[in-house]
C-alpha cells in the first residue's frame, strides 16, 4: 500500500515559523493555565489556531519563571490535523507569548503514545 500523501496545510506548518500562544489572553497567566490544563492553543502566521495536548515529558518549563512572567516553555504535543496525526512543537517566550514552532509527522503508534491512548 502506498504511504498516504500529507496534507498541504500540514505541510506548510512543518516549517519553523513565528506562532503566538493567545487563548483565551495573550497573557503568560492564561498560558500557565493553559499548560495546567495540558492543553494548549498555538496560532501560526497561516491564521491556523491548533489546539494542542501537551505531552509533558518531551515539554520543558525549566527555562520558565512562572512567578514573574519571564523566560521560555518548550511545548510538545499532539493533534490530528486534516487526517493527518502530528506533532506540535513549539518555543515561547513568557513576556510576548510569542516564539517559534513548528509540525512534524507521527506514526499512529507515537500518536497514540503521546496522546495517552489506548488500543
Amino acid at each position: 500500500m502506498a504511504e498516504k500523501e500529507l496534507n498541504e496545510l500540514v505541510v506548510r506548518l512543518m516549517k519553523k515559523q513565528k506562532v503566538e500562544a493567545s487563548r483565551p489572553q495573550k497573557t503568560w497567566q492564561d498560558l500557565k493555565e493553559c499548560i495546567d490544563r495540558n492543553y494548549v492553543h498555538i496560532m501560526f502566521p497561516t491564521g491556523t489556531e491548533l489546539g494542542v495536548q501537551l505531552y509533558r515529558p518531551d515539554c520543558d518549563f525549566t527555562k520558565a519563571d512562572f512567578t514573574n512572567g519571564k523566560g521560555t516553555v518548550h511545548l510538545e504535543g499532539g493533534l490530528n490535523l486534516n487526517y493527518d496525526n502530528v506533532r506540535c512543537i513549539a518555543d515561547i517566550e513568557l513576556e510576548t507569548c510569542e516564539g517559534f514552532g513548528y509540525l512534524k509527522p507521527v506514526s499512529e503508534e507515537e500518536y497514540k503514545h503521546i496522546m495517552n491512548k489506548k488500543d
